[in-house]
C-alpha cells in the first residue's frame, strides 16, 4: 500500500470497512430454521391428528416440529417445521377443558411443549445495520472537504484561498529565445529581468523597478507568453492567475483571494506574479452602474490597491498583469507605484511574422517548397496564437493527405480555413453556383482596377463558414496610416459583388449581406472620427472608446448633426456604388472570364486571377496593409 497514491489508500480503506461491516452483520445475524408458515386452525388440526411432537412459544407466535410434513392450506408449500400466530381471544376456556384450552390440548397428546422470552435484540448487530453506513458516509463527506480545503488553500471547501498556479524555476519554461515579432517589447522587459537576476547592482544605486508592469494587447499578441519569457530568463517562480478567478458566489471572496496571493508569492519572492485579463476586477469604479451597497469587484480590486501599497520593491516581487481593454481600467491602478510601467504589444510585422512561423515550424518537417517569407507577407495583421494555429492546421491536414513532410499547398489551404472557416459540404444549384461566380468575379476584378486596393491573392466559390463563395485581398508591405482613396478603394471592391449582381441580372439577393456591413462600418469610421466629411469638417464624433453604457450618457452632437452624419455616409457610399457599376460595364469581357474560370475552376489563386482577366495589378495597391488583418469580402 505505501506504493499508493493518498486518495486511492483511502477509497480502498472506505471499501475494506463496507465490505467487513456486511459480513460481519451476517456472521452475527443468527441462522434460522426454513419453516412454514400456518393457520392457527390447521395446527389446531394437526395436534389433535397427534402428528405435532413440540411446540415452542415466543409471545404469540409458535414454531414447532411435526413428524409428518405439512400442507399449508392455498399453497404447494409443505414442511415439518412450522410457525403459527395465535390469536389474542382464542383459547379462554378452563384450563382443565381441551376443547378450549390449547395447554390443556397438548398435554392431552403428549406435544412437547417449550416456551422462551422475546429478544430484546443484538445491541452490536443493530449499531452496525443502523449506523455503520451513516457512519462511514459522514466520515467520507469529512474527507472529501478536506481534500477540497487543501486543493485550494485552506478554508471552508477552500474558497477564501487564491488558485493560483505556480510554475517553478526548475521547470522547463518559456524563454525569449520563443518570442518573436515583438522585439521592442522584449527590450523593455530586459530591466525586470535583470533586475531579478542582480538586484544589488540596483540596491546600492538607490534605483527601484517598477512594481507593476502592464502588458496592453490585442487577444493572442503574446502577454501571456511574455509574462512566462520574463519568469523564465529570470529564473524565479511564476504565479499565474486570471482576475475572474477572483470573485465567486460569496461576498468577500475575491479580497481574501488577492490577499492569499500576494501572501505566497512574497514568500517565494524574488517571484513574479501574473494576472491575466486584468480588466475583468479592475474596471473604472467611476463609470460602473452599483446596484447594491456592497460590490464585490470593487472590494477586490480594492485589496489589489493596498497589497501593491503594501509591498517593499526590495522584495523581489513584480506584478505583471495582462489587459486587450486598457481604456476601462481604473486610473488608480495606473499611477505611480502600481501599474505605472505600460508595454503596449502590438501585432507582429511582416518580419515578425515570419519569425513567429520559423519558431512554430522548429519541430515541424517541412518540404523544400515551403517559403515561410512569403507566407508571413501572407498573413498581415495575424497575431502569434492566430500563427500558431496556422501551422497546426497544416500540420493536421498534411497527416491526413498521408504527406511525410509539410507542403507550401498545406500552409495555404490551411490559411484559407483559418482565414474563411472550414468547407461546407453542400450542393449548390446551376443558377445559384453562377450567382455566385458573379459576385465573386466582382469583387477580385473591381481588386485589380480600382487604384489603392490591395492585391487580390485569392478568389473562390467553394462555400465555407457561413458564405457561399470569398476573395481575399491582403497588402504586400505593412502600413498604419490609411488615406481616404485606400479607404474608398475597400468599399468600391466590397460593393463589387452586389454591382455585378445587379447589372447582369437585374435584381438583387441577400449575398451581400457581409459586404454591406464592411461599408457602413468603414462610411461611419470616414464620416464621425477621421473628418473625411467636407460637411461635418474636422470634428471627431465618435464616443470614447470604452463600451461602457452609462446611465444619462447621451450623443454628444444635436439631432441636426446626427442627420448630416447619415446623409454623408450615404452619399460616400451611392459614390463608390456608383464606380463600382461603372469600372464593371467597362470591364464586361473580363468580368465574364473571370466567372468562366470559377465555375470551371471553383477557386483561382492570384497569377490565374491576372492571367483570366487580362488586366496587371492595380499600380497604388501594394501599398497599404487592410484595417482588418485579411480583407475579405463575401
Amino acid at each position: 500500500m505505501p506504493m499508493l497514491r493518498r486518495p486511492t489508500r483511502m477509497w480502498l480503506v472506505v471499501a475494506v470497512a463496507l465490505l467487513a461491516n456486511i459480513v460481519l452483520a451476517s456472521l452475527i445475524k443468527p441462522g434460522e430454521v426454513s419453516r412454514v408458515d400456518i393457520p392457527y386452525t390447521t395446527f389446531k388440526a394437526q395436534v389433535v391428528a397427534d402428528n405435532v411432537v413440540s411446540v415452542t412459544a415466543t409471545g404469540d407466535t409458535i414454531t414447532g416440529h411435526a413428524r409428518k410434513p405439512i400442507a399449508v392450506p392455498g399453497s404447494s408449500d409443505r414442511g415439518v417445521d412450522f410457525t403459527t400466530q395465535r390469536p389474542g381471544f382464542a383459547d379462554a376456556g378452563p384450563a382443565t377443558d381441551p376443547t378450549s384450552n390449547l395447554e390443556a390440548l397438548l398435554e392431552q397428546h403428549k406435544v412437547e411443549v417449550s416456551a422462551q422470552a422475546a429478544p430484546a435484540g443484538n445491541l452490536l448487530l443493530t449499531i452496525l445495520l443502523g449506523f455503520g453506513p451513516t457512519v462511514l458516509l459522514v466520515f467520507g463527506f469529512l474527507y472529501l472537504m478536506r481534500r477540497a480545503s487543501a486543493n485550494a488553500g485552506g478554508g471552508i471547501l477552500g474558497v477564501g484561498k487564491s488558485k493560483a498556479r505556480l510554475y517553478d524555476a526548475e521547470q522547463a519554461g518559456a524563454s525569449f529565445a520563443d518570442v518573436a515579432g515583438i522585439e521592442e517589447v522584449k527590450q523593455e522587459l530586459v530591466e525586470v529581468v535583470d533586475f531579478l537576476r542582480n538586484p544589488e547592482r540596483y540596491r546600492k544605486l538607490g534605483a527601484t523597478v517598477p512594481k507593476g508592469v502592464l502588458l496592453i494587447g490585442a487577444p493572442g499578441t503574446g502577454k501571456t507568453l511574455l509574462a512566462r519569457a520574463v519568469a523564465g530568463e529570470a529564473g524565479v517562480p511564476f504565479f499565474s492567475m486570471a482576475a475572474s478567478e477572483f470573485v465567486e458566489l460569496f461576498v468577500g471572496v475575491g479580497a481574501s483571494r488577492v490577499r492569499d496571493l500576494f501572501a505566497k508569492a512574497r514568500a517565494a519572492s524574488p517571484a513574479i506574479l501574473f494576472i491575466d485579463e486584468l480588466d475583468a476586477v479592475g474596471r473604472s469604479r467611476s463609470s460602473s452602474v452599483r446596484l447594491g451597497g456592497t460590490d464585490e469587484q470593487e472590494q477586490t480590486l480594492n485589496q489589489i490597491l493596498s497589497e501593491m501599497d503594501g509591498f517593499d520593491t526590495h522584495e523581489g516581487l513584480i506584478v505583471i498583469a495582462a489587459t486587450n481593454r486598457a481604456e476601462i481600467l481604473d486610473q488608480a491602478l495606473l499611477r505611480a507605484g502600481r501599474f505605472d510601467r505600460r508595454i503596449v504589444v502590438q501585432p507582429p510585422d511582416r518580419a515578425g511574422r515570419t519569425a513567429i512561423l520559423r519558431i512554430h515550424t522548429r519541430t515541424v518537417p517541412l518540404a523544400p517548397d515551403v517559403d515561410l517569407d512569403s507566407l508571413g507577407s501572407q498573413t498581415p495583421g495575424l497575431v502569434g496564437a492566430e500563427l500558431r494555429n496556422l501551422v497546426n492546421e497544416a500540420a493536421l491536414l498534411a497527416a491526413s493527405r498521408e504527406h511525410a513532410q509539410v507542403t507550401m499547398l498545406d500552409l495555404t489551404d490551411s490559411l484559407e480555413k483559418v482565414i474563411l472557416g472550414a468547407e461546407r459540404k453542400i450542393v449548390l444549384s446551376a443558377a445559384d453556383r453562377e450567382r455566385v461566380a458573379y459576385h465573386e468575379a466582382g469583387h477580385a476584378l473591381l481588386g485589380l482596377l480600382v487604384p489603392g486596393a490591395d492585391p487580390v491573392r485569392r478568389v473562390s466559390i467553394v462555400p465555407r463558414g457561413r458564405s457561399l463563395g470569398a476573395t481575399v485581398q491582403s497588402a504586400v508591405d505593412d502600413r498604419q496610416n490609411y488615406p481616404e482613396d485606400y479607404l474608398r478603394a475597400r468599399m468600391v471592391g466590397a460593393l463589387g459583388g452586389r454591382a455585378a449582381e445587379a447589372m447582369v441580372y437585374g435584381v438583387v439577393t441577400t449575398g451581400a449581406e457581409n459586404d454591406l456591413r464592411q461599408v457602413t462600418d468603414i462610411a461611419r469610421q470616414m464620416v464621425v472620427r477621421w473628418g473625411m466629411s467636407p460637411k461635418l469638417g474636422l470634428l471627431n464624433l465618435s464616443d470614447d472608446g470604452d463600451g461602457i453604457p452609462l446611465l444619462g450618457r447621451g450623443r454628444a452632437y444635436s439631432e441636426a448633426t446626427a442627420r448630416t452624419i447619415d446623409a454623408e455616409m450615404r452619399r460616400i457610399v451611392d459614390e463608390c456604388f456608383d464606380s463600382a457599376s461603372r469600372l464593371l460595364a467597362q470591364h464586361r469581357e473580363s468580368l465574364e472570364a473571370l466567372t468562366t474560370a470559377l465555375l470551371r475552376d471553383e477557386s483561382l489563386d492570384e497569377q490565374a486571377i491576372l492571367a483570366t482577366a487580362g488586366l496587371p495589378a492595380a499600380s497604388a495597391g501594394r501599398g497599404a496593409e487592410a484595417a482588418r488583418p485579411v480583407v475579405v469580402v463575401a
